[in-house]
């Protein structure tokens, strides 16, 4: 797993799709410390000061034709891994979202890279409140952090290492 970091960037998802149209192998992961342009479904804009998680994986080509499967994917991997490192209750909210205490603590976005009429690949953005103490008003009552909710600081790049080969072992079961 090759990790392309980078102290800011408008989206993560915007970075592993020009990356992956380049020719970059599979499982590579563009990790930013905050974006500008953080966004999700329908383009929602995504919260992201430093402190949190943000990060796309580019996945290998896959005959997994409905991007939904591979979303709900990441939502179980990463509701896994919070629910096994944190022991926080860590809920799928159908299809991209995880919740804990009934607040948002983490989106999933995954898009395909289409090359003519094809998927030729697909990224996974995957964004999480890790380390962020305190939200805008206007998310202080929907958004969770895991600094909020468990009181223990992140380790990011090892969250993100952990989620992501959870998301590999995930991905590799339903391709055989």
């Amino acid at each position: 797993m090759v990790v392309n970091s980078f102290p800011l960037l408008n989206s993560t998802n915007i970075k592993a799709k020009e990356l992956a149209r380049e020719g970059a192998d599979p499982w590579t992961v563009i990790l930013a410390e905050e974006q500008a342009g953080g966004y999700g479904k329908e383009k929602r804009q995504w919260f992201s000061p430093k402190g949190g998680l943000y990060f796309s994986v580019i996945l290998p080509k896959s005959d997994i034709k409905d991007i939904q499967i591979l979303t709900v994917l990441a939502a179980f991997s990463v509701a896994r891994i919070l629910n096994e490192e944190y022991k926080v209750q860590a809920l799928i909210k159908p299809p991209n979202d995880i919740w804990v205490n009934n607040k948002k603590i983490a989106g999933i976005l995954t898009e395909n890279i289409i090359a003519g009429e094809k998927a030729q690949s697909s990224v996974i953005g995957i964004g999480i409140n890790t380390n962020i103490k305190n939200f805008p008003k206007d998310l202080a009552n929907i958004a969770a952090s895991l600094k909020i909710e468990t009181g223990q600081e992140s380790d990011n790049k090892d969250l993100m290492k952990k989620i992501t080969e959870e998301l590999k072992k995930q991905l590799e079961a339903i391709s055989q």
